[in-house]
């Protein structure tokens, strides 16, 4: 057996200690718009394809004819929700809600549909998985970022349930952390996209899972990351989005990112040049207008509302970075207002192009989890 790593001992230490700790009652989040209905609401879409297999979209190298197998072979915990990583994080939805409602009408069912997939025999597959070759670049960066988000609700969840997880997770919790921390130094380049490949939300993800572990390693590869990649950046072309089939804003992400990084006086001065468009009062029309969903039967198409509902969050998050009192707020907070109610009566779960994962970008809006 080969010797424990450093980050693995001190992630077992953290999760031991943590499994000692004692229950404490979670309140909803402050500032948070997700009332028990609409939680009971977005964890059905996650109970409903946890662990339904089919329809399913594999990214999947094969090595042999041995690895032609059904993606419950092949990846145990997280192989429902059509594909990894809405899997992994439909497991972070149900997580999440269960630390802010513990006693909800869907508690005892979430809660076994989780126990259902961290199993150390699961996990050790899983990991397995990612080692078989031709799999660095496995989902990276934006399964890896919601798998160490999952992996932070669970250690800031003070439950029996969740630090027997956290201790289960815990190898892929530092798979995932390692590949991050080994792929961004070799990054030449920013990934500006507006889906799965975008650098600057995986960044955010990664940097709040560095900030719940203390991980100083990771931040300090972030940190390098925002200076070589977007400290000088200027005029973001937000008129040129959103791409037909975006679901995360690359202009507002990138600023998203960056109020982790810097101070509010930094970010403020940083913002202007970046984003000179957000209006300096209150807004008399709309400077940013949320995106037109056409087809949400289309798979494709249904990514915009997951754009506007980002785009909601990250607007939040640009104006909770910015000092008190910056005569950007108003316009910032309305504009996001906007896109949540564009987007959030239509998380219902009709078609599953958009069910199987829409969920967790409302329940990751509404309870304001990029905010904590």
């Amino acid at each position: 057996m080969a010797p424990m790593s450093i980050r693995t001992l001190r992630l077992t230490a953290t999760l031991v200690a943590l499994a000692l700790s004692a229950i404490a009652q979670a309140e909803p989040a402050a500032g948070t718009d997700l009332d028990p209905a609409a939680a009971q609401r977005f964890a059905a879409l996650a109970l409903q394809c946890l662990h339904q297999e089919y329809p399913n979209h594999l990214s999947h190298t094969l090595n042999s004819d041995a690895d032609a197998r059904p993606p419950r072979a092949l990846t145990p915990a997280f192989y429902g929700c059509l594909d990894w990583h809405s899997d992994v994080h439909g497991h972070w939805l149900l997580v999440r809600l269960l630390h802010l409602y513990p006693d909800a009408p869907f508690a005892a069912r979430a809660r076994a549909e989780l126990a259902r997939s961290f199993t150390p025999e699961n996990i050790s597959a899983e990991l397995a998985y990612m080692h078989g070759s031709g799999r660095a670049s496995f989902e990276r960066p934006y399964g890896m970022a919601w798998l160490l988000t999952l992996a932070a609700e669970l250690r800031r969840w003070q439950d029996p349930d969740a630090a027997r997880w956290s201790v289960t997770l815990a190898p892929l919790e530092t798979e995932a952390a390692s590949r991050i921390e080994s792929w961004v130094p070799k990054l030449h380049y920013p990934i500006r996209v507006g889906e799965h490949d975008q650098t600057a939300f995986a960044f955010g993800l990664a940097w709040d899972w560095a900030v719940v572990s203390g991980d100083a390693h990771m931040r300090e590869v972030l940190r390098d990351a925002a200076q070589r990649f977007y400290q000088n950046d200027r005029r973001c072309p937000l008129d040129y989005e959103p791409s037909g089939e975006d679901f995360l804003s690359p202009c507002i992400g990138e600023a998203d990112f960056m109020r982790r990084v810097l101070t509010p006086t930094e970010f403020s001065a940083w913002l202007g040049a970046f984003l000179p468009q957000v209006p300096r009062r209150a807004a008399a029309h709309t400077w940013l207008a949320p995106g037109v969903v056409t087809d949400r039967a289309d798979p494709k198409l249904a990514h915009v509302d997951g754009l506007n509902l980002s785009r909601a969050w990250m607007l939040q998050g640009i104006a909770a970075g910015l000092p008190a009192g910056d005569p950007r707020i108003p316009a910032l907070k309305d504009a996001a207002k906007q896109h949540a109610e564009a987007a959030l009566p239509f998380v219902t779960g009709e078609h599953y192009e958009g069910g199987h994962w829409l969920g967790t970008f409302a329940v990751y809006l509404t309870s304001g989890a990029g905010l904590n």
